[in-house]
């Protein structure tokens, strides 16, 4: 199961790492995929952008480096309420939103599965199971 949830956290860091960039700087010649971004008021963009890319480091930075490691479900958490939102915003515009329904069940996965299943050791726990 632990290697499940790490898999899945870095397909999700990298997604969320690689729209949030994509919503910071979006690219001019934006396909009509990409419709969205550009109908959003410009805050708003910035904002998701930002929480995206905290959200894709705090998926996986706090079992890396072994520090707050409860951050991960809380991350996880997180970009699930970004995708209920996500779901709302591209149905209220008629838009297919399949792709925010497969990344909310990968999140909440992550989300249970890091605060019940397995969750993430700190360096305090390692040093207690060592000693």
């Amino acid at each position: 199961m632990n290697i499940a949830l790490w898999v899945v956290q870095i397909l999700l860091a990298v997604q969320f790492l690689i729209h949030g960039v994509i919503m910071l700087a979006p690219p001019a010649d934006a396909s009509a995929m990409l419709q969205y971004i550009s109908d959003l008021p410009s805050g708003l963009r910035v904002f998701i952008g930002v929480v995206e890319l905290l959200a894709a480091a705090g998926l996986v930075l706090p079992g890396l480096l072994k520090i707050q490691p409860r951050l991960t479900p809380l991350a996880a958490l997180g970009l699930t309420l970004v995708m209920a939102s996500a779901m709302a915003f591209h149905m209220q515009r008629g838009e297919s939103f399949g792709g925010n329904v497969i990344l909310f069940i990968l999140a909440a996965f992550v989300a249970y599965g890091r605060w019940r299943v397995r969750p993430l050791q700190g360096r305090v726990a390692l040093q207690r199971r060592v000693a």
